[in-house]
């Protein structure tokens, strides 16, 4: 697998000139990789701002860098390795002329045209780019347990998507964290796969909606571990089980299982554009109706930073199809 080099950059220098592109990418992941794909084989030379990896927040190649095996992906009939496939999209972005460049966006200002985006000092007088029109492909996180062992075991028994990797856990016993709609949403899809679905919640009812309780409560695979914490997940190179810590009695456990699927929320990385762009109450971008469009012209969004339902690899990559051909129609608009 071979991929371009980009290397990292900073802003621009005092009085120097900020470069000026057409598209200016901002986020990678499949969603931002299939808009460089389709924007560079408009001959737009599309900007790629992949983000930086010390960064939990926009992670170049998005959460796919941290997957192990990609089993749904259309394609790959052996399945692929999640950084494997981010490696070759970028690989193939910059076949057809994508240029991408690993750093963090700092601060943007949409007010006017061509819209402003800052490297490095936020505060610096000159942006270091200019743009006709901007995607963003920012991307979401799962909130985490904040336990050093989910960085080390993610990927290996340990996982925020039911959906992508449910069907690795074939007659096992899990976990699933969480008391929400979603967490009982994914326990019950695991059925379909696990012998057990053990569901670990801090309190002693959930929040999750009363059909979603009754259908858990009814499934004969789910048990309930109430007023549970997790304190630790166990195992060096695979998860061999939990310890837990009763919120009541302070009574310590271990509860043996094989994986556990972290479900108590997901967050938009969408803090750099607060008071620029609309988001709904859980702060996604808002979208127009069946487009990538925004509030602000020439503006668009695409992939988990705009999709709370169903964050997958594939309906990202399509979505940074359709922001890519809408801002190459929107840029063709303007020149007519």
């Amino acid at each position: 697998m071979s991929e371009p080099v980009s290397e990292p950059v900073s802003g621009p220098v005092s009085g120097q000139v900020a470069s000026h592109r057409e598209i200016v990418i901002i986020g990678s992941g499949p969603a931002g990789l299939t808009a460089a794909i389709y924007a560079a084989r408009a001959n737009l030379a599309p900007l790629v701002i992949e983000g930086e990896p010390s960064s939990n927040s926009d992670q170049p190649g998005g959460q796919l860098m941290l997957t192990t095996e990609v089993e749904n992906f259309p394609g790959f009939p052996e399945g692929v390795m999640g950084p494997q496939l981010m490696g070759d999209m970028r690989a193939q972005a910059a076949r057809f002329g994508a240029e991408i460049v690993t750093a963090k966006v700092s601060r943007v200002d949409f007010a006017e045209r061509p819209f402003r985006v800052w490297i490095g000092d936020p505060d610096a007088a000159e942006p270091t780019h200019t743009a006709d029109a901007v995607i963003v492909s920012t991307g979401a996180r799962s909130v985490m347990l904040g336990l050093e062992a989910e960085q080390r075991l993610i990927g290996h028994g340990l996982s925020t998507c039911a959906t992508c990797d449910g069907f690795f856990f074939r007659d096992q016993e899990i976990a699933v964290v969480g008391g929400g709609d979603s967490a009982l949403e994914e326990a019950g899809f695991l059925t379909k796969f696990a012998s057990k679905v053990t569901l670990i919640h801090r309190r002693d009812e959930l929040r999750a909606s009363k059909i979603m309780q009754q259908r858990a409560i009814d499934n004969p695979r789910i048990e309930f571990a109430w007023n549970s914490t997790v304190d630790d997940v166990l195992g060096e190179s695979k998860v061999e089980g939990l310890a837990l810590r009763d919120t009541v009695t302070d009574e310590k456990r271990v509860l043996p299982v094989t994986g556990v699927f972290i479900a108590i929320g997901h967050r938009p990385n969408t803090d750099l554009f607060s008071g620029i762009l609309d988001m709904d109450e859980a702060g996604y971008l808002v979208t127009g109706a069946d487009r990538s469009t925004t509030n602000v012209d020439g503006v668009f969004a695409c992939g988990d930073v705009q999709d709370h339902t169903y964050r997958q690899a594939i309906t990202a990559a399509a979505s940074g199809c359709m922001a890519a051909i809408d801002a190459e129609r929107w840029l063709e608009s303007r020149t007519d």
